[in-house]
């Protein structure tokens, strides 16, 4: 229990740390129920995203903005 609330409060911490507007630039998102679409997309790593889904019911997928974005730039 105390584990997942400072998972959270870890999560929301850097989300509002990082802001909005360059969290949708983040590679990773984290994702279920009580995120929407696409997430919470703050998580340059993998490893960042899945220790904020630790003990939760979310789990990690890449930013489709970073994928879009990424795929533009190789054409």
């Amino acid at each position: 229990m105390h584990r997942r609330l400072f998972v959270t409060s870890l999560a929301l911490a850097l989300f509002c740390v990082v802001g909005t507007h360059s969290a949708y630039a983040k590679r990773y998102c984290l994702q279920g129920q009580h995120w929407g679409y696409p997430g919470d997309c703050s998580f340059s790593s993998y490893s960042q995203c899945a220790a904020a889904a630790s003990g939760t019911h979310s789990h990690c997928g890449i930013n489709p903005r970073y994928a879009h974005q990424n795929r533009r730039q190789s054409h």
